[in-house]
């Protein structure tokens, strides 16, 4: 088409086989689009366009990808809010022809696929390296594993005795993202993120507090635009992972990593101890109690 329609936070510029959704600056803006910067979406990974009104005099044009075609959408499984979809598309009223236009033209362009389920992502998810802090630890991603380091003071007592944790994209088959913010079902500040591993041994694996392969979060810990981004990022490199790429079966895929036995990161948390032993948060005992343990992990 070669033609750009601007709305509120976003340009959507019409190439002959896909659109370009930059998310524009703004105090405004979600930071979610903030994050994701701009997106190109193949009219291949869509499934449909609505043209529907909007809120206090706009009208509202909304792409629909196809399942499976977007991994952001894969991870965010319905949960995201109108205002942080970024297939949707806010207009003032007045240009409500325009947009009916438009929405008429990427029909036309729609094939017989659009109907069906796309065999494999066909939009690019946020590029690795990746980090969030979670409520209860630091999620890393490199591009082919992830890592779980644990906050002392936020970690449960089950993932600190299995240790920080490490995942290569081989030994997973998925990803499990509930929004911190709520809905569809999800209560408000109750968000994690799981990684579904292959081959698992234990088929219900508890509560995400309880659970290695999982961090915890908030809003004020692994929001919406740090956490489902990241979440995005693994699954589409699950998804195209070699095939055979896992663990031997019966192998556990958990493993420990080294990064508790770094001198520096043994000082980072004993100073944290400290400090919470000052502000009379732990008491002597509980103080020498984890002092020596983490001495004990040089």
């Amino acid at each position: 088409m070669g033609d750009v329609l601007a709305g509120f936070h976003a340009v959507w510029e019409f190439d002959t086989d896909s659109v370009l959704i930059r998310f524009e600056r703004g105090i405004r803006r979600p930071k979610l689009f903030q994050a994701l910067g701009e997106r190109r979406v193949p009219y291949e990974a869509l499934r449909s366009v609505e043209l529907s009104p909007g809120r206090r005099g706009t009208v509202v044009l909304r792409a629909l990808p196809r399942p499976g075609a977007d991994p952001l959408m894969e991870a965010a499984d319905g949960q995201l809010k109108d205002d942080l979809d970024p297939y949707r598309l806010v207009l003032p009223a007045d240009r409500g022809t325009l947009a009916e236009y438009y929405r008429d033209e990427l029909r036309a362009v729609l094939g017989p696929a659009a109907a069906l389920p796309a065999d494999e992502h066909l939009v690019a998810a946020p590029e690795p390296p990746l980090t969030f802090k979670a409520y209860d630890g630091k999620a890393s991603f490199d591009g082919s594993s992830v890592a779980f380091r644990w906050f002392w003071t936020g970690a449960s007592s089950a993932k600190w005795k299995c240790g920080d944790q490490h995942f290569s994209v081989g030994e997973l088959s998925g990803v499990e993202w509930r929004s911190p913010e709520g809905g569809a079902g999800v209560l408000s500040g109750n968000g994690y993120l799981r990684l579904v591993e292959r081959d698992a041994r234990d088929a219900r694996p508890g509560e995400a507090d309880q659970d290695p392969a999982s961090v915890v979060f908030g809003l004020g810990y692994g929001p919406v635009h740090e956490s489902l981004p990241f979440a995005a990022s693994v699954l589409q490199a699950v998804r195209t992972a070699a095939p055979g790429a896992g663990p031997a079966p019966g192998r556990p895929v958990r493993t420990r990593t080294d990064e508790r036995r770094d001198p520096a990161d043994i000082a980072d948390r004993i100073r944290q101890l400290g400090e919470l032993h000052t502000a009379g948060l732990l008491t002597d005992a509980e103080f020498t109690s984890k002092k020596a343990e983490l001495l004990a992990e040089l």
